[in-house]
């Protein structure tokens, strides 16, 4: 009894697939960097602080409230920036209303 035996066909050669994951992974790693409009909490921050600091102490209050605000405002900033936080303001300086979207509109 004669048995035929079938060769194997020889794969059609393609890049291994360790390489397609990690291009992969790393194609996902740069699109998930904080674009550059995202790292403004420390340049904010020392600005906020050191109006805030010289409107209150004067100059002194000024440097200090700069460098506190640098400080804080970077920490914030890259908090936000890393873990994706949108930073939204619900401060407004006007008397006025929410609409049926959830947007503020002012009387005047």
């Amino acid at each position: 009894m004669n048995k035929a035996r079938l060769a194997a066909a020889p794969l059609p050669t393609s890049p291994p697939v360790r390489l397609l994951f990690a291009s992969a992974a790393i194609l996902l790693a740069l699109l998930s960097l904080p674009q550059a409009s995202h790292a403004q909490g420390i340049v904010r921050g020392a600005q906020e602080g050191s109006y805030e600091g010289n409107r209150i102490a004067g100059p002194v209050g000024g440097a200090v409230g700069g460098v506190v605000g640098a400080g804080v405002g970077g920490a914030v900033g890259a908090v936000e920036g890393v873990l994706g936080i949108p930073h939204r303001h619900y401060r407004h300086r006007c008397r006025g209303y929410y609409d049926g979207y959830h947007r503020f509109h002012c009387y005047r």
